[in-house]
């Protein structure tokens, strides 16, 4: 074969081709519509079944969260009803110790008042002791200088008795 046959073989292959290729560009583009098409379709099914799940999920995630609130509320309120049942024995064993506190308190300021006055009670029976003696003591010291001035007293009188006679 010549390369003009050649020529005028591929003129017609590429004639046949150039006279089907305007139908089978139209048949690929109306398949490529036909899939465009059935792809919208498969993505709006699936955007629906999405948000169909999504939905689902919401309200079953609602579900939860409200479960959880109750069940956040109830714990609160046993914690609430524990707290104050121990802060009430706590306040009951408090008033009991401040009570046994306030009993030994009265108990040994009694005792010290008591040991208070029998001191004082002993510091003034001292002291009237005391007292006593300085009198005693002021009293023989009051009698000694008044017999010594009774002396002096006398024996003046007998100077001036003697001095009287001398004259």
């Amino acid at each position: 074969m010549t390369t003009e046959e050649r020529l005028y073989k591929l003129e017609g292959i590429v004639e046949g081709v150039m006279a089907t290729l305007p139908e089978r560009i139209t048949s690929l583009e109306n398949r490529m519509d036909l899939l465009r098409q059935e792809l919208k379709g498969d993505i709006a099914g699936l955007r629906q079944e999405f948000k169909g799940e999504m939905a689902a999920l919401r309200q079953e995630f609602k579900g939860d969260i409200a479960g959880l609130r109750q069940e956040f509320k109830g714990e609160m309120a046993a914690l609430r009803q524990e707290f104050k049942a121990e802060m009430g024995s706590l306040e009951g064993r408090l008033g009991e110790q401040m009570a046994s506190l306030r009993q030994e308190l009265k108990a040994e300021m009694g005792s010290l008042e008591g040991r208070l006055g029998e001191q004082m009670a002993s510091l003034r029976q001292e002291l009237k002791g005391d007292m006593a003696s300085l009198r005693q003591e002021l009293k023989a010291d009051i009698n000694t200088a008044l017999n010594r001035l009774m002396l002096y007293f006398s024996a003046l009188a007998v100077l001036l008795a003697l001095l009287a006679l001398w004259r």
